[in-house]
């Protein structure tokens, strides 16, 4: 699935870039919903999210784009690879900006991990 956000200036930080804790959340966020599209009616929460490592910095007025694939389904769990690309003002071509991989979880009313439910195909594009 692919999302997008746009850099305003409520989402810099004191230096004039993209604030890193914005990114996270939109990264999570993002997620979310497509592992929630993916799996409908599961109670899903983020464990973990790996590799936080911020390639390059963020001006105001990017567009990103949230590129969020499937890369591991579990019993309880799954894993989506996402990459986010940078398209900067006046640009002709966005570059990655930051990647990851982020597992949630499938929980019942009393927040024990449960199984998710057997899909033969998960959503995905190109």
């Amino acid at each position: 699935m692919n999302t997008y956000q746009h850099v305003r200036p409520e989402h810099l930080n004191h230096y004039g870039k993209l604030f890193g804790g914005t990114m996270l959340k939109w990264i999570d966020e993002a997620a979310w919903m497509t592992a929630s599209l993916d799996f409908p009616g599961c109670k899903l929460v983020t464990v973990a999210m790996d590799s936080i490592v911020f390639k390059h910095q963020v001006v105001n007025g990017s567009i990103l784009r949230f590129e969020i694939k499937p890369k591991h389904v579990g019993t309880k769990s799954i894993t989506y690879q996402v990459i986010v690309y940078a398209d900067e003002p006046g640009g002709t071509i966005e570059k990655e900006v930051f990647s990851t991989n982020i597992t949630f979880c499938r929980i019942d009313a009393e927040g024990h991990s449960t199984p998710l439910p057997v899909y033969a195909q998960l959503r995905s594009e190109g």
